[in-house]
């Protein structure tokens, strides 16, 4: 399959769809959209134009010459080298979805899911004709913006079907990551989800307050790996001894403090607190404008960093 000008399937034209639609078209791929709800066909339209306004991209319109949206999903994948579904998190929803996709696409088509959890082995359960082309392509918000996309593979899933996604993302302007094992949650979330748990821990423990939460994190180590990855900025730490240094001078505390960590469950209180917290941090604020100024200071970061190209 090449990856120019190839047929693309969006299942699901949500606020996931409409991204994965406008990364595609802007890569110069032909797009065929479905969803079923009302209206789904006008809203898509004006979230492609949306994303395409907020990238800095000039206009939509011919753009938009691309896109067509199908009156069923067997219609929308029934030519499809690449589909992207984007169904809702519900597992039973899904299953159906992607054997529905997996009885009408071409052989030969992948099949990408961005569930944000489930793995390829759950998600392909119902499908027949060739389930190990079915895969987790999970983007990360907003998909519009951010490059990361997280390849999981099945078991079953030939290496050449891998190795065909990560050339498409790639090819759309995209940062795949490939995955090799299927966990809950993937890679990037299970990495969240340890910050939020010492996170919610230390709020619950009245260590620390939401707000000092998150300065300590957008004002300390987040400005770092957002232009190193966690482990490369512990090498540089290191300096001429690199990760070896680091390892064998700070290893010890740092165990030290892994073991300190403390699992805490979502209770009532604990939710009470971390909204009460956020609120008390955010207020008078507008929602709006700071997803906006967010996405504008991702849109700077993002090229600084193809800027300095020789970043990993």
């Amino acid at each position: 399959m090449s990856t120019q000008s190839i047929d693309v399937a969006i299942i699901g034209t949500g606020v996931i769809g409409a991204a994965w639609a406008t990364g595609f078209l802007r890569a110069g791929h032909r797009v065929r959209a479905f969803d079923p709800a009302e209206g789904a066909e006008r809203r898509l339209r004006e979230q492609v134009t949306n994303c395409v306004e907020d990238a800095g991209s000039g206009s939509a319109a011919s753009l938009l010459d691309s896109l067509t949206f199908a009156p069923s999903l067997s219609e929308a994948v029934a030519d499809a080298d690449f589909v992207q579904e984007n169904g809702p998190e519900r597992l039973e929803v899904k299953q159906s979805m992607l054997a529905e996709i997996d009885a009408a696409a071409p052989e030969s088509a992948i099949i990408a899911s961005s569930t944000s959890g489930f793995s390829p082995s759950q998600l392909n359960a119902q499908a027949t004709k060739a389930p190990g082309r079915i895969v987790v392509g999970h983007p990360f918000n907003p998909a519009h913006l951010v490059p990361l996309v997280e390849v999981v593979p099945s078991p079953d899933t030939p290496t050449e079907v891998v190795d065909r996604a990560l050339t498409v993302y790639e090819a759309i302007g995209k940062k795949p990551i490939l995955v090799r094992a299927e966990l809950p949650g993937h890679v990037a979330n299970r990495l969240q989800a340890a910050m939020w748990q010492e996170a919610y821990s230390l709020v619950d423990r009245g260590v620390v307050s939401v707000a000092d939460i998150d300065t300590a994190i957008s004002y300390g180590p987040g400005l770092r790996w957002a232009i190193l990855g966690p482990l490369a900025q512990q090498s540089l730490s290191g300096g001429s001894g690199g990760m070896r240094h680091v390892l064998d001078h700070l290893g010890p505390p740092q165990e030290v403090w892994m073991h300190d960590l403390k699992q805490v469950p979502l209770g009532e209180d604990l939710k009470e607190k971390l909204i009460s917290g956020v609120d008390e941090e955010l207020h008078g604020r507008d929602p709006a404008v700071l997803a906006k100024q967010r996405d504008d200071m991702l849109l700077e970061l993002i090229a600084l960093k193809r800027k300095y190209g020789e970043l990993p």
